[in-house]
């Protein structure tokens, strides 16, 4: 269903902070939210990939949705992760979006079984129909195995099925095909929202709408300074600010070696929210494995370097 208001701007995915027995940590997910609303972000996009939503019972995704929905009391749009393997899965998590307030829902494409584009678009479909809301695709096929391709996209568009995009594919070629097919197509109010912290600055001068970065989590005010000099036209302050927050990104390979690139990334999120002050604890849902001292050290030098402690 298409949106009255697209979204743009800076809409991080909110991180999910944990207590120490794995149980969603509300007052933490309280001061990250106001970490958040603080840096003058745009929107929250709750239960994605940041928030570990793979990892959560749909008890702690219903006390995620609860918590930021009943904090922010309308001050931002609130988009829900339904991520799911299935449509009729999916459903069934919209359902629960929809009962907590969310504003929008995000939406990958279906995993674990082997699809079509012809069956992906039947999913969004199916999805968009049960929701009367507005649905987002979220293209991420290193963790789906599939690609959303701009053709489908495009269609689903102009079908109102969807009313936007989270490019998390890192093809910056099939971002860019999408956002000329927008235009050519007169689809200007499908919001084109890339997920990649590292090039903002880039995505934007290509006409995308906003962003969604997991290192906004961590440096809301960073990112938001970035969108807001780009749609000045201050190019040159705006890959100033990237440039900074490019190096800040760099704590995501504080675990190194011994664990996952999930597992390394999202815990230094963890670890350098907990090292400012923001969530109680650097808990990680099992079975990722948490960074040790040393490694949080390195991710406190980082936060250093960039003036945030």
């Amino acid at each position: 269903m298409s949106t009255p208001d697209p979204m743009s701007g800076v809409i991080p995915p909110v991180c999910t902070p944990l207590s120490p027995d794995y149980e969603v940590d509300t007052s933490s997910l309280i001061r990250l939210v106001e970490h958040l609303l603080d840096g003058g972000v745009d929107g929250l996009f709750v239960l994605g990939s940041s928030s570990e939503a793979a990892f959560l019972s749909d008890r702690h995704r219903r006390t995620v949705l609860d918590t930021v929905i009943g904090h922010v009391a309308g001050q931002v749009p609130v988009l829900a992760g339904v991520i799911d393997m299935t449509a009729p899965r999916v459903v069934d998590h919209v359902a629960t979006a929809l009962d907590a307030g969310a504003d929008a829902i995000v939406a990958t494409a279906p995993f674990y079984t082997r699809t079509h584009p012809a069956e992906i678009a039947v999913h969004f479909r199916t999805i968009a129909t049960r929701a009367g809301i507005p649905v987002y695709a979220y293209d991420l096929p290193v963790s789906v195995h599939t690609k959303l391709g701009a053709d489908l996209l495009l269609e689903l568009a102009a079908e109102g099925v969807l009313a936007g995009l989270k490019d998390s594919s890192g093809d910056d070629g099939g971002l860019r095909k999408v956002i000329l097919g927008r235009r050519d197509r007169d689809l200007s109010r499908f919001a084109v929202l890339t997920g990649s912290e590292l090039t903002v600055d880039s995505a934007l001068w290509m006409g995308a709408d906003g962003v969604v970065p997991g290192l906004g989590n961590v440096d809301p005010h960073g990112y938001v300074r970035l969108y807001k000099a780009a749609r000045a036209g201050d190019w040159e302050a705006a890959r100033r600010e990237q440039e900074r927050l490019f190096r800040l990104f760099d704590l995501v390979n504080a675990g190194g070696p011994r664990m996952g690139r999930g597992s390394s990334a999202l815990g230094a999120f963890k670890a350098a929210l907990h090292l400012r002050g923001i969530i109680a604890y650097p808990t990680m849902a099992l079975p990722q494995i948490a960074l040790d001292a040393d490694e949080i050290a390195v991710v406190g030098k980082h936060l250093a370097d960039a003036a945030l402690i």
